[in-house]
């Protein structure tokens, strides 16, 4: 349900071929198509995607699943009367008194650091980067608990920076997840025809 577009009910639906998707709405509301341009425009801003019109992908031909419906809940919750915000590369953990941040290696890996205000505590860096791997199905460095990689071997760092905070409370983004999956499935555009 978009509350800024009179609660019409938007997807991302996956085209044929599956490395794009689309934006869609059954809304036949006038402001719509202006809403669903917002939307994917947003998605590429904030996760770093490509494309045009509604249709959003990843410049490295891979279909990042878990990554692509975070970008489009996240781009769902900006207000279009406000600024985009640029998704921040260090996030502050109040609760722990860390501050992580997240660095590139090169070929799709990423290094999750922490800074503790307590030089005694224990980093959690490694929980932050098994974050990201849930978040976005990347894989773990088995021989550096606070590195992730991503299997298309590309760069993605909006998109890291745009998980990152939410990689901090991982299981209260995925319950978020969940909860907007269960809200209801619509048929894609295409199958539609077929079913009828």
């Amino acid at each position: 349900m978009d509350r800024y577009c009179a609660d019409i009910t938007v997807a991302l639906y996956l085209m044929a071929g599956g490395t794009s998707a689309v934006v869609h709405s059954y809304s036949g509301w006038p402001e719509v198509p202006g809403r669903l341009d917002w939307l994917a425009a947003t998605m590429r801003r904030l996760g770093g995607m490509n494309g045009s019109g509604r249709t959003v992908g990843y410049a490295c031909g891979a279909w990042h699943e878990r990554a692509a419906r975070r970008t489009f809940l996240e781009a769902c919750k900006v207000d279009p009367r406000r600024s985009l915000p640029a998704p921040p590369v260090t996030v502050d953990d109040p609760r722990t008194n860390q501050t992580f941040t997240v660095t590139p290696r090169g070929g799709g890996e990423y290094e999750v650091s922490a800074v503790a205000a307590d030089p005694m505590a224990a980093s959690r860096a490694p929980a932050v980067a098994a974050g990201l791997a849930k978040l976005a199905d990347l894989q773990l460095d088995p021989d550096d608990e606070a590195s992730v990689r991503f299997i298309c071997g590309a760069p993605h760092d909006e998109l890291v920076a745009l998980l990152l905070p939410r990689a901090i409370n991982v299981r209260a983004a995925l319950r978020e997840q969940e909860m907007a999956a269960s809200r209801g499935v619509l048929a894609a555009p295409s199958t539609q025809e077929a079913a009828s």
